[in-house]
Parts: structure tokens; C-alpha cells; sequence
């Protein structure tokens, strides 16, 4: 479907502006499909992120600058993000042994179970998305988005 269509304008915008605006919708629908997908298990996917970067910690913990260096959406409110999983029993916190003004973030086995429960849901959920593409079609892809970061 055409941006224009989606829009409902008949106007002829600026290549540029059809670019920006046909990633922006993209992006909008594809965060779509994966908050529904995550819906059933009361978790968003800014909270998901965190639990993923917190596992690939391997046991290890991690101060919250290490959480927002690796979040997808870098955003402000991680502290607010991290406070939600501890009330769900996802997480513990603690006061750093070396640091005291640092907080280390560890991952509890409620939150491993949760991740074991919802990663093929979100696997397949991307692979449907990216299934009209072919594999060079994606490597494509993402070499173009790339090149605009």
C-alpha cells in the first residue's frame, strides 16, 4: 500500500518526507504486532528489553548505565521501566558492594521463566512480519536502515 493511501492525501510529497513518514508507520505497525503479542503476559516491550539485556548478562548483574547503554528505544524513565519489573517479581536490585551510589540489576528465575514462555511467540511473531521479504531482500534492508543511523 502506498503512504499516500494510508495518509488519504492526494498531495505529491517530497521523496525525503514519503521516506521518513513510510518508516515512522512501519515502525508504529511493527511495535503494534509485538505489544499484542506480549499483551496475554501483562509485560511491554521496552520492560521485555530490559528482562532480554539482563539474561544476556548470564548470571551477572548490571547497573542501570549498562541497561540504558543497550535498550532498543534509549529513554529516560528505565529507573520507572525496572521499579515495575521488581513489583512482578521479574527483577531484584541491590545496593553495589563496590559502589554504594550504583544499583546492580539482576534478573530472578521468574523473569528467565517469563522469557522462556514468550521467546518463540516473539520469534515467530518476526519472522510474519519480515515473511513477505525474501533473505536478501532483508540483508537490504538492513544495510539501508543502517545507513541512517
Amino acid at each position: 500500500m502506498k503512504i499516500e493511501e494510508i495518509l488519504k492525501t492526494k498531495s505529491n510529497l517530497p521523496l525525503s518526507k514519503k521516506a521518513v513518514i513510510s518508516i515512522i508507520y512501519t515502525n508504529a505497525q511493527i511495535n503494534k504486532q509485538l505489544v499484542d503479542t506480549l499483551k496475554p503476559y501483562d509485560i511491554s516491550l521496552q520492560q521485555f528489553n530490559v528482562l532480554r539485556i539482563l539474561r544476556g548478562q548470564k548470571g551477572k548483574a548490571a547497573c542501570l548505565e549498562t541497561v540504558q547503554e543497550r535498550m532498543i528505544t534509549k529513554m529516560s524513565n528505565t529507573t520507572r521501566l525496572i521499579d515495575k519489573l521488581i513489583k512482578k517479581n521479574y527483577v531484584e536490585k541491590n545496593t553495589n558492594k563496590a559502589n554504594k551510589r550504583k544499583i546492580d540489576i539482576l534478573i530472578k528465575e521468574k523473569g528467565l521463566i517469563l522469557l522462556r514462555s514468550v521467546d518463540d511467540l516473539i520469534d515467530s511473531k518476526e519472522s510474519d512480519i519480515m515473511s513477505s521479504l525474501n533473505k536478501q531482500e532483508k540483508i537490504e534492508l538492513i544495510k539501508l536502515l543502517g545507513k541512517l543511523c
